[in-house]
């Protein structure tokens, strides 16, 4: 079987991974001379911790499974099962954190409330207060600056993938065929449109009501900590934004205690990831309103920044790089992706949200299997 794959993001690049471990032969086409978007502008990391409960768990722990075997035979892409903290300050995150060690899910997940020394004992660059902290096992990250690139060169040693960077897609002519804007016609047995936020043009014209929306955020990076930051780390906030905290403990939370006037505006919460080269990946922001801005806004950096800062009990290093990012989210949020037949033979997959990361490698395996590869 050839399969076309359209968008080299990492849910393009795990469906031609996908497609060439069952055998078959891929071209995969991406409009950039390598990919650009939400897949290398996100933290890298394998979030399993936050995720609603049914399908999104499951997708998410079949993902991290996958990403772990993955990781084993491409070392560039920097796998590392680090787990996750959620450091809690007070009665009422704690309550949300209790709750949570309540789900039925909780043990899959890799639940564990620890004492602030027991976390400090995990992670010791948590010098910062704090009365707890939530550990999730589960949780991992990888490198996404790197982590497409690492995959390619995997793909390509196979002998059975070709990459055309450097084209758009503009048309789908036929069956199980796309032409590129250099006039260029692709066929193979399948087509799989995975264009992420490129939700216009040829995306459009196949589905006009598609129901995915596309989101922005604020990140940063700064230069190396000079100490090992050994886990993840998120803050209270997160339960806010994350699923798996429903509870009437988070109900009391966001009823008692207010966010951060920066911090609601923009929709925040911190996660921060550290790279293998030392330094951390930290944000985030949410904006959903269209048209987006073009700029970044300096509040929500200096909110992350101070409370990074509180957890880890010192300043920041240098900040290296700030950025902004889209990506595409089904519009229903409680669906992992939407996954639609536009013309025959020619699959568009589009819309995990900020899943993407976590939940590429399941997602292109139940692509594949529902398609018979």
């Amino acid at each position: 079987m050839k399969v076309i794959v359209v968008g080299a993001g990492v849910v393009g690049t795990l469906h031609a991974w996908h497609a060439v471990e069952r055998g078959h032969e891929v071209v995969q086409i991406e409009r950039e001379t390598e990919a650009r978007g939400a897949s290398l502008r996100n933290f890298g990391q394998i979030w399993v911790s936050g995720r609603a409960g049914g399908e999104e768990l499951e997708t998410a722990l079949r993902a991290r499974e996958l990403w772990e075997g993955i990781g084993a035979r491409v070392p560039g892409l920097g796998f590392r099962a680090i787990g996750s903290l959620t450091p809690v300050r007070n009665g009422l995150e704690l309550a949300v954190a209790e709750a949570a060690l309540n789900r039925p899910d909780a043990a899959a997940r890799g639940y564990k409330l620890l004492t602030a020394d027991e976390a400090r004992a995990v992670n010791p660059a948590l010098r910062g207060a704090f009365e707890a902290a939530l550990w999730c096992e589960r949780d991992a990250a990888v490198e996404p600056r790197t982590a497409q690139l690492a995959l390619k060169q995997a793909l390509l040693a196979t002998g059975r993938y070709t990459f055309l960077g450097g084209r758009e897609v503009r048309e789908v002519v036929g069956h199980n065929a796309v032409r590129d804007d250099h006039g260029d016609v692709h066929t193979g047995d399948a087509v799989v449109l995975c264009t992420g936020a490129w939700l216009g043009g040829l995306v459009k014209e196949l589905v006009p009501d598609l129901p995915v929306r596309r989101v922005r955020l604020q990140m940063m990076q700064t230069e190396p900590l000079g100490e090992t930051l050994t886990t993840s780390v998120a803050d209270a906030d997160s339960f806010r934004y994350y699923p798996a905290y429903a509870s009437a403990a988070l109900d009391a939370l966001n009823a008692g205690q207010a966010q951060d006037p920066t911090a609601a505006a923009h929709r925040m919460q911190l996660l921060m990831v550290q790279r293998r080269d030392g330094g951390l990946t930290i944000g985030d922001t949410h904006e959903y309103e269209h048209p987006f801005a073009f700029d970044v806004v300096e509040e929500p950096y200096a909110h992350v920044a101070r409370v990074a800062e509180s957890f880890l009990g010192r300043p920041l290093p240098k900040i290296r790089h700030r950025w902004a990012g889209v990506y595409a989210q089904c519009t229903d949020t409680s669906r992992v992706v939407h996954r639609q037949q536009v013309r025959e033979g020619v699959w568009l997959v589009t819309g995990p949200g900020g899943r993407g990361m976590t939940c590429s490698p399941a997602i292109a395996e139940t692509t594949a299997n529902e398609l018979g590869w």
